[in-house]
């Protein structure tokens, strides 16, 4: 049986490898060029919004943000526990503090009630988080935040094509911003966009992204790799550990990237992530967007299928909002036993996701140096240690959705 991956690429197509080997072989296109602008106009173009600018990560997209309304040293940014440690990064780096809330086990996203616990005098934003594609309370939080004279930004990375209320995710607080990261809902490996139509913030932001540079064409070519490297990896993944033998020294030549480099798992960003989208993976950005649609109803027919199938008393599946469109970039559930249900599902050759875990991702992070402590968000940390993602992918077929409900349905037999 070929091998089920949550992540290593796992929107890639035929049509994406294509266009990643032609670009391969046009070095003039890697820095500049008319892709970005593109890609900026359809953002607009889609959300109707004012501006949009594109940055190299979602990270960078936070802190041109932050940068851009003026926080400064000392300032305080509250965010949801249960999440990566890219995000408290971009805020640490401005000399602000990252004050965490904790989160509603339902929908994995920020509780309203502690969120206004938390605000103080410091406050100067909250970021508000949509975890796998769900939406947040994002109108009670904009009633509060209005309340205390706060910023909204939508923390829409897992989100894109997301809604909530018959309106796009991104759209309801000051601003918005998006990833393209490897395992989003559309990738370039990397990259990130910002949408606003507050002039002030958006003139500022454009003026952020005028004033970086472009990473190195080494760095281009290396992400270039990443999907044609991976289409030669996972279908011999399980061969004799043929593939897996490959990715680990692929990683070891340095012909791939790390999605968290580990300088972030010590709170720091590196100096390469201060740059601007490269035409070149915003070409692949844009091939993916104009089939975004298609990729967010893929994944919520299987996301349906889990919930049909998937009913077990010792299975927590996610709870809906009725009036949000919930685009799965991965189907969360929890169990009691999530570190035996991934071993006992690769074992079978389908490989699950563990975000969030630790509370703060990636295993390795420094927690004192985000900020964060032990029992600060108890229902973070509680859902962190049962949470299981299941895929969701537009690579997926429904025989592979078949096979993932059958190996968990007899995990829980056994």
């Amino acid at each position: 049986m070929k091998p089920i991956f949550i992540a290593l690429s796992p929107n890639t197509q035929k049509e994406d490898i294509i266009l990643a080997l032609k670009l391969l072989f046009s070095p003039k296109k890697w820095q500049r060029g008319k892709e970005t602008k593109k890609l900026e106009k359809a953002f607009k173009s889609y959300f109707q919004s004012d501006y949009a600018v594109s940055f190299l990560s979602a990270r960078t997209s936070l802190w041109a943000i932050l940068n851009a309304l003026g926080v400064k040293e000392n300032d305080e940014i509250l965010l949801q526990a249960y999440t990566c440690v890219v995000v408290p990064n971009a805020i640490i780096s401005l000399g602000a503090k990252p004050v965490w809330v904790d989160i509603n086990q339902e929908t994995f996203n920020m509780d309203v009630d502690d969120f206004e616990k938390k605000i103080t005098e410091k406050t100067k934003a909250v970021v508000v988080q949509y975890t796998f594609g769900q939406a947040a309370e994002i109108k009670k939080i904009i009633k509060i935040a209005k309340k205390y004279n706060l910023f909204v930004i939508e923390d829409c990375a897992q989100a894109l094509g997301g809604e909530y209320q018959g309106k796009k995710l991104g759209t309801f607080g000051d601003v918005g911003f998006f990833s393209f990261g490897r395992d989003k809902i559309i990738s370039s490996v990397f990259g990130g966009m910002v949408i606003t139509n507050n002039k002030s913030v958006g003139e500022k932001l454009n003026k952020i992204q005028n004033n970086f540079s472009f990473p190195t064409k080494s760095w281009i070519f290396q992400q270039l790799l990443h999907p044609i490297i991976f289409s030669i990896i996972i279908p011999v993944y399980s061969f004799f550990n043929l593939g897996k033998a490959l990715h680990f020294l692929t990683y070891k030549a340095n012909f791939l990237s790390r999605a968290v480099a580990e300088k972030e798992k010590a709170g720091k960003m590196p100096k390469l992530l201060f740059s601007k989208m490269p035409n070149a993976l915003s070409a692949l950005a844009l091939k993916q967007f104009k089939r975004l649609e298609e990729f967010n109803e893929k994944r919520i027919k299987i996301a349906a299928v889990y919930a049909k199938e998937l009913k077990n008393p010792a299975i927590e599946l996610p709870k809906i909002k009725k009036d949000c469109r919930h685009v799965f970039l991965r189907y969360a559930i929890k169990t009691r036993k999530p570190v035996e249900l991934i071993s006992f599902a690769q074992k079978r050759k389908i490989f699950l996701g563990d975000w969030y875990y630790p509370v703060i991702a990636p295993v390795g992070t420094d927690l004192k140096k985000v900020f964060y402590w032990p029992g600060a968000c108890p229902e973070a940390e509680k859902a962190s240690a049962m949470s299981v993602n299941l895929p969701t992918h537009p690579r997926m077929t429904m025989e592979d959705v078949k096979r993932v409900v059958a190996v968990v349905k007899n995990f829980f037999r056994q």
